[in-house]
């Protein structure tokens, strides 16, 4: 079983709490900048084990009442076809998905916001296509010599310009489907909106990482390191808090670069700033939640060690640049972190090297580690598999899940009328191939109960694994992480 070092109940309780608290505090509407993601936010699971991957949005539904979503989203982006990278669909397809998803749970989506508009061809169209759907549309443009022109940007000819988003809640969240969207411009662009209309209204940002409250160098403020160097984010003690009260705490650099220009946009809306530093504008309460700090330390650790391979993964197949791998290391450095310190690593080189030919490694819940071989039959990963449902199970090492009778016959399909030169059985397919059997073999029945064993096991190939297996594993909820090799010397690999 995961040892949990985090408290999600109080978590959910103390940050409602606390957004109510923010509300009241500006008369009783709040513009909530989300940051990161709201249903699926795995990093944070991993790092603080405990937190449950939607608290965000169990949170929101316990003020469903009071909150309603505005969903921003790039015009740039929409015209790139910018994709997730953990989900593979385009950010206007994930608007859709997230708009279905908060409905599915009861929250009010009131609007999508296009913003950075200057009459892209393919943000029109998504409009039209929202509209058709029932969904209401703003416009938000692009605002010359944005954010440092300050006189030019809070007046008429600058949020002035921008579309009023009709709201109709008192805690309005706006979130996003990734980075750049947008959602800082969005709410303070109503802010000056409100401001014109008579309406008080606050602003205030409610992201999971860095945890201020935590060491600027603690492992999980880290972690939150390692998760964004694509982003070039850097964790640093938040000079405005500690010179307004004298108390250390802990952002990253855009916060801390931006906050001037915020605090001179408040002042010229309000005529004063609510805001003494970033740190006060934030509502996160999940550092007061850690229930068992060696237990997220070590978590934290090997979410590290897990992004550093992935990033050595990606400078190979060209997705990232060496300087990226880079910033990893040095994290490692800073933790005096090496391969040692995530067992499945060695495991599976030495069997890679015994056998001369890839292997997978995967760490049991009680520490014992089991390994998988490359054969005729099987792929590393399908044998990794198996050998730990085996002994999760109880079933000794010989006794045979999948009959040879059974995977030939699924090999001859594939090579000879769906056109694989790999006859070996993927980790999707022996999962099939088991199921069936389980049909009628009561062992295998057993082997199969053993699945929901494997969340959050620690796992490691040799070689980097198709995009089935990963994918597989990921639906396991198995933490893999490869060596940034290929199996074969070919220069196109899928």
């Amino acid at each position: 079983m995961q040892a949990i070092g985090f408290d999600n109940n109080k978590y959910l309780r103390m940050q409602s709490e606390k957004i109510r608290e923010r509300i009241s505090q500006f008369g009783g509407k709040l513009y909530l900048e989300f940051g990161g993601k709201l249903f699926d936010d795995y990093h944070a699971s991993r790092v603080l084990p405990g937190f449950a991957p939607d608290s965000k949005v169990r949170m929101l539904m316990e003020m469903r009442d009071e909150a309603e979503i505005i969903i921003a989203i790039s015009a740039d982006d929409i015209e790139r076809s910018k994709r997730r990278g953990d989900l593979g669909i385009t950010y206007d397809d994930d608007t859709l998905r997230l708009i279905d998803a908060f409905q599915g749970c009861g929250l009010y989506v009131g609007s999508v916001v296009i913003t950075h508009y200057r009459g892209q061809t393919a943000a029109e169209k998504f409009q039209c296509r929202l509209e058709a759907l029932g969904i209401r549309v703003y416009r938000h443009y692009i605002i010359p010599d944005y954010p440092s022109d300050i006189a030019r940007i809070v007046s008429d000819d600058g949020f002035g310009r921008n579309d009023y988003i009709e709201t109709t809640r008192s805690l309005i969240v706006v979130t996003a489907p990734g980075p750049g969207s947008g959602k800082m411009a969005t709410c303070l662009s109503q802010l000056y909106h409100e401001h014109k209309r008579g309406v008080r209204a606050g602003y205030a940002k409610f992201e999971t990482f860095p945890i201020w409250n935590l060491p600027l160098r603690h492992p999980v403020n880290l972690a939150y390191e390692a998760a964004t160097v694509d982003l070039d984010d850097v964790n640093m003690i938040d000079p405005f808090h500690l010179e307004a009260y004298g108390v250390t705490t802990v952002n990253y650099n855009r916060d801390v670069e931006i906050f001037p220009v915020l605090n001179a946009m408040f002042q010229r809306i309000y005529g004063s700033s609510p805001y003494k530093s970033p740190t006060d504008m934030g509502v996160n309460m999940a550092g007061y939640c850690i229930s068992d700090d060696d237990v997220c330390c070590a978590a934290a650790k090997q979410e590290i060690l897990r992004r550093y391979y992935a990033t050595a993964c990606a400078q190979l197949r060209g997705l990232c640049a060496p300087v990226e791998t880079q910033r990893q290391e040095l994290l490692l450095n800073q933790l005096g972190l090496t391969a040692d310190d995530r067992p499945v690593v060695g495991a599976a080189l030495k069997r890679a090297e015994e056998t001369g030919a890839p292997a997978v490694a995967i760490e049991m819940p009680d520490g014992t580690i089991i390994t998988g071989k490359t054969s005729s039959l099987l792929g590393a990963s399908s044998a990794c598999l198996l050998n730990a449902l085996k002994y999760l199970g109880g079933i000794p090492k010989d006794v045979t899940l999948i009959s040879p009778d059974i995977i030939e016959p699924i090999q001859h399909l594939k090579v000879e009328h769906l056109g694989n030169h790999n006859p070996r059985l993927h980790t999707d397919e022996v999962l099939v191939a088991l199921s069936i059997c389980a049909a009628s073999d009561p062992t295998a029945e057993i082997a199969m109960q053993q699945l929901a064993k494997l969340a959050h096991c620690e796992a490691h190939s040799s070689v980097i694994l198709s995009h089935v297996d990963e994918n597989v594993f990921k639906k396991l909820e198995v933490n893999i992480t490869f060596e940034p090799h290929f199996q074969t010397k070919k220069l196109f690999h899928r």
